[in-house]
């Protein structure tokens, strides 16, 4: 008997039959939406062929597009920059308007960083607080000109503002007060203002305000920020000093808002005792 004979007499039977062999199987195999006739057999068979066509002439994908990609490192993250404002040389340590300088050294001295390197008109300090890099900074430009130095740095490093602290004097605070603040403006600070406008006019960067009070009598402003501590406003200081570096550590580590927190509720030592 010829083949399309018998595929004719299996489709008059319309029995199910095993497409790979072309023999009646010994169990039945149900198709429900295919009726067994020549037609419905031969749109049946040139289906299967495009599959198996399909299938062979696709290219296989490489191993390397199966294999899971692997994630690419994060960039190193950008360090934060730690600004102390001041006035440089003999002259004027210790005095008032250099406690922004005496907090970024005593921040250098608890982590032990170095504050040998000179570059942007700034004495320059790199290490770490936990595993996070910072920048110390001491600009040599004198106050009235510290955004040169400031803006430089932030500029070449590409420093976020959020992450750029700057700690200095405020005669509007009680002495040995500290106040932590995300942003603002200069408030009659003349290197805050400068830093301000090499900023480009930004005042989005936090700020560490450490209280000096307000001169005695008629004296001028001017004067009074020059001049020294006593003892005890020097014991208090010091004080101060040691929760600015707390409070600069729970800032990089905790974040700002429990910094703030942290400071802004801190007693000063004369309270405390």
């Amino acid at each position: 008997m010829s083949f399309g004979a018998s595929l004719s007499s299996v489709a008059a039977l319309r029995f199910p039959i095993c497409l790979h062999c072309f023999r009646t199987p010994r169990t039945p195999i149900s198709f429900p939406y295919l009726s067994l006739n020549p037609g419905s057999l031969h749109i049946f068979a040139s289906m299967t062929s495009s599959f198996t066509a399909s299938m062979s002439t696709s290219s296989p994908l490489a191993p390397d597009q199966l294999a899971v990609e692997e994630k690419k490192p994060a960039p190193p993250p950008k360090p934060w920059l730690i600004v102390g404002l001041g006035n440089p040389g003999k002259k004027y340590e210790r005095t008032r308007h250099n406690v922004g300088f005496e907090m970024v050294d005593a921040v250098a001295e608890v982590e032990g960083i170095s504050m040998s390197s000179v570059s942007f008109k700034a004495l320059i300090g790199k290490g770490f607080i936990g595993d996070v890099p910072i920048m110390l900074a001491k600009p040599q430009t004198f106050m009235n000109a510290s955004g040169e130095s400031v803006g430089a740095i932030v500029s070449y490093y590409k420093i976020p503002l959020k992450q750029v602290l700057v700690i200095f004097d405020d005669l509007d605070l009680p002495f040995a007060k500290l106040r932590m603040l995300p942003k603002g403006g200069h408030g009659g600070h003349n290197g805050m203002r400068s830093i301000i406008d090499h900023l480009k006019g930004s005042r989005d960067f936090p700020r560490l305000r450490i209280g000096i009070g307000r001169p005695p009598g008629k004296m001028d402003a001017a004067n009074f920020v020059m001049r020294p501590f006593n003892k005890q406003e020097r014991e208090e200081l010091d004080f101060t000093m040691q929760v600015g570096v707390d409070a600069i550590r729970i800032l990089l580590l905790e974040g700002f808002n429990k910094s703030a927190t942290f400071v802004n509720t801190n007693k000063p030592l004369e309270q405390i005792g």
